[in-house]
């Protein structure tokens, strides 16, 4: 397919100002396809050529002011309009669409639970000539009114309130200006919730199958909603732009999320059907938050192009943070932040496919390209950026900029350069040199503290490779007089470190404190290092420090330290087993499991000792032993009723330990008895996990596993259920079972192919570590057949096969060689070449950390 090139857009908003669609969609026509009927007024400011995009089933008709258009000459997506006059222009098009099963354009799910039929939109980035014909660029905004037909016992949502009609039709209130890519569309006969808020309407909805759960969160839920609401009205003066706040948790979705105006959508597994930890429902209130913050960012004034991604989602990340924790009960939205988010920036900001946060025009040509950027660095690190911005320039100011802005630009599109100089009016600041610094840039900065001490005074230096100015705080910490295993802060202090030179030596009174920890309180985007006294003592007391978010600093740094090779993986273990089960904080404590378990175990530790000089300790084995022992403490500190984050703590380590088991003994008795000794109780996602596990392990003869998947699909017949047994099945150490699982994957049977779900479930199930041998052959077939699979089920599946059905565990010279020669040779399409780039790239690191730990 043709994509969009930036000179095109350019050309085509230069020549059309469009003013309004007319969208009439027909859900009535069977499982396969829909009609689509799009009337689109616009005035041509000048006589000239250009195109509509449109990917039809069937184009049936198409006229331009009256005359028709032959619809054979649609080329691809594009439809030529020639010889356009100069005034205005009336075009119609009458097509019949399919229905995606990927999560692209009009996605149609039937639910296994119930068999009720859902469809949605997702129309991002250029998928709305998916569903109907438009001038497919951001900063070609139109009013949308759309008419839907749908089945009688459906309810349609769409972005403006919607009536149904005498004739049984639904019709949508017409937009204000958005841009093509937010408008929505969800229909089906959804469960949902409905209240006012500040004169407008909120609502929840989700499939019916889901309703007892969403009915137990729902006052948390609009708890959140009113309070991010409320907050947001507080901090922005431009008013909420839109007629209503619909929030729709949608099945198969690609994103945590999408910002349509007035109708967000979710993916539905933030409709919570089994137990959770606090800081999962935290992430689902920050997902709210972020979501809403882009009814303004994004919505109300929107990118002109591509290159400024980053306009969107890291004001989004950053607004979504910072809201949850002025405005709700989760008060630690920024350690979260630190231990699990801000890694996805770090990882992405040192693989060959990096970018600045802001891309530099050229760099983004087209949709494909722009389509790569959403990655850790335009919200992780963008979001990072920011919060080391408004530490710079300051809050008031920061807003300030913000508004101005917002009133500037409202319903309109902007620039960096168009927000550059909003903050400029608002600060006396240089933010034009911040932003060359640190939004036109690439790779990671590293500090590192020399630490001296003399008559009585100790000296502190600072460090810094990179090119970006950094203001930071450094703690300074000392044992605890009361309890020698804490630590107790003497000093927090800011400092200014310079983008170029050598900042200046910082001296204080008394001697050297025992712990120095820079970027305390993690306000800027740097790796930081320790003097060795230091490191000493956060190894021995790192769950003594007092404040969360200086755990996750220094948890973070220790990840940094063994991802960079100067840190053993053993050390980083015995540290998490050491601190882990002292430690409070649930964030810190998922985000260090979670990389111990699938980084250093799954891929930093070998399967067995890979020279005679390694000891046997330092294989994976011994990592998941060292990982079960971890989980046992922290399930005995929480032993008996438990609630709060006593309770996250203890599902976590349950979690972890199904994990982590290296043999069945242990979860095959949870799994019979149905719960875990002192709780929990077993809910579908722990069974699930358990059964997943044993089919890994190979627990028992493969009839007695069937039947046990069998069994468990019979108690859970939900879409969750069907995906935990593909997972299961894939899982299996069977050469059968993985060439059925294979052939589900990659086969070319367009009537069987699998969902973005039941594909990401299977493939997660295949790759399975204890099976390497099992698995080596397929590494080759990987790399042979994911081109053609990528060029035949699009983007969103190139995604998934890129990551989630990529051969991570074989970390070995043999994958590398296989993934660059498919680089080289096997013309992957974008989304699947830069996945692979990606992978590959974790790959030669994966095995620098192994060389590292044998020396």
């Amino acid at each position: 397919m043709p994509v969009l090139q930036r000179p095109e857009a350019e050309a085509r908003a230069h020549l059309l100002d469009v003013h309004r669609y007319e969208v009439a969609l027909d859900l009535t026509h069977g499982d396969e396809e829909f009609t689509s009927r799009t009337v689109i007024h616009f005035t041509a400011r000048e006589p000239g050529d250009t195109f509509v995009e449109i990917r039809p089933a069937t184009l049936h008709a198409a006229t331009l002011d009256g005359h028709p258009l032959d619809p054979a000459a649609l080329d691809d997506n594009r439809l030529p309009l020639t010889g356009l006059a100069a005034g205005p222009h009336e075009l119609r098009l009458d097509a019949t669409m399919r229905y995606s099963r990927t999560g692209e354009g009009m996605h149609r799910f039937t639910d296994p639970a119930d068999g009720e039929d859902y469809v949605y939109t997702q129309l991002f980035m250029d998928d709305i000539q998916r569903v109907f014909g438009a001038f497919d660029q951001p900063d070609l905004k139109a009013a949308f009114e759309l008419t839907v037909t749908a089945p009688p016992t459906w309810t349609v949502l769409a972005n403006g309130r919607t009536e149904q009609l005498p004739d049984g039709t639904w019709r949508a209130a017409a937009t204000p200006r958005i841009s093509t890519y937010l408008v929505a569309v969800a229909a089906g006969p959804w469960h949902s919730v409905h209240t006012e808020h500040a004169g407008l309407p909120f609502g929840l909805h989700c499939r019916r199958s889901l309703a007892p759960h969403l009915d137990a969160d729902v006052e948390e839920l609009l708890d959140l909603t009113r309070r991010c609401y409320d907050r947001y009205h507080e901090i922005f003066e431009e008013p909420y732009p839109f007629d209503s706040y619909d929030q729709a948790f949608v099945p198969e979705f690609n994103a945590g999320a999408m910002e349509n105006p007035g109708l967000v959508t979710f993916r539905d597994e933030f409709v919570f059907r089994s137990a959770v930890t606090d800081t999962e429902r935290q992430t689902r209130g920050m997902v709210i938050a972020h979501e809403m913050a882009h009814m303004w960012f994004g919505d109300l004034v929107t990118l002109r192009w591509w290159d400024d991604i980053w306009l969107n989602e890291s004001f989004a990340e950053y607004m979504g943070y910072q809201v949850l924790s002025e405005a709700t009960r989760f008060r630690d939205t920024w350690t979260d932040f630190a231990i699990a988010r801000k890694g996805w920036g770090y990882d992405a900001d040192q693989r060959p496919s990096t970018h600045p946060v802001a891309p530099a025009p050229e760099d983004v040509p087209d949709t494909a390209s722009a389509l790569l950027n959403f990655d850790g660095i335009s919200y992780a690190k963008g979001a990072s950026a920011l919060r080391q911005l408004v530490a710079w320039m300051g809050e008031k100011d920061f807003l300030a900029g913000i508004n101005d802005h917002f009133a500037r630009h409202r319903f309109g599109n902007a620039t960096l350069a168009d927000f550059l100089d909003s903050l400029a009016r608002a600060t006396d600041r240089d933010v034009h040199a911040w932003a060359a610094r640190w939004l036109r840039t690439t790779g990671i900065d590293t500090l590192t503290p020399t630490v001296t001490e003399d008559a009585g005074t100790w000296h502190l230096d600072v460090a810094h490779t990179g090119s970006r100015p950094h203001r930071i705080a450094v703690g300074a910490y000392d044992p605890d007089p009361g309890h020698p295993d804490r630590l107790a802060l003497r000093d927090r202090f800011d400092v200014d470190v310079p983008a170029d030179g050598a900042p200046a030596r910082h001296t204080f009174p008394k001697a050297a404190p025992a712990l120095v920890v820079l970027n305390d309180g993690d306000l800027t985007y740097a790796k930081v290092r320790f003097d060795a006294a230091s490191w000493e003592t956060a190894a021995r007391t790192l769950s003594g420090l007092p404040d969360p978010l200086t755990r996750a600093v220094v948890w973070n740094a220790a990840r940094d330290l063994v991802r960079d090779g100067e840190l053993a993986p053993t050390a980083y273990l015995e540290a998490a087993r050491a601190h882990l089960p002292h430690e409070t904080e649930l964030a810190v404590v998922q985000g260090v499991l979670a990389f111990a378990r699938t980084q250093l175990a799954d891929r930093y530790l070998p399967s067995a000792p890979s020279s005679p000089g390694q000891p046997a300790g330092t294989t994976r084995h011994t990592a998941l032993t060292t990982l079960t022992a971890l989980s046992r403490d922290i399930l005995r500190r929480t032993e008996g009723p438990g609630h709060g984050p006593e309770a996250g703590l203890r599902l976590t380590a349950v979690r972890a330990f199904i994990d982590s088991a290296t043999t069945p003994e242990g979860i095959q008795e949870w799994l019979a008895d149905g719960s875990v000794p002192g709780g929990p109780t077993l809910d579908h996602e722990l069974r699930w996990r358990i059964l997943t596990r044993l089919a890994t392990l190979g627990a028992a003869p493969l009839p007695e596993l069937h039947d046990l998947i069998d069994a468990e699909l019979g108690r859970d017949q939900s879409a969750t259920g069907q995906e935990g047994a593909a997972r299961c099945r894939a899982a299996l150490p069977d050469p059968e079972a993985k060439q059925a699982a294979w052939q589900a994957l990659f086969g070319t049977d367009a009537g069987s192919e699998l969902s973005n779900y039941l594909f990401t479930a299977t493939a997660t199930g295949f790759w399975a570590a204890e099976q390497q041998d099992l698995l080596r052959p397929y590494v080759a077939r990987y790399f042979t057949e994911v081109p053609a699979l990528a060029v035949r089920r699009g983007p969103a599946l190139a995604k998934a096969a890129g990551r989630w059905a990529f051969p991570a565990v074989l970390v070995e010279e043999e994958t590398l060689r296989r993934g660059e020669q498919c680089l080289a040779e096997g013309d992957p399409t974008p989304a699947l070449r830069r996945t692979l780039d990606d992978q590959l790239a974790d790959l030669r690191r994966a095995l620098r950390v192994r060389a590292a730990a044998v020396r």
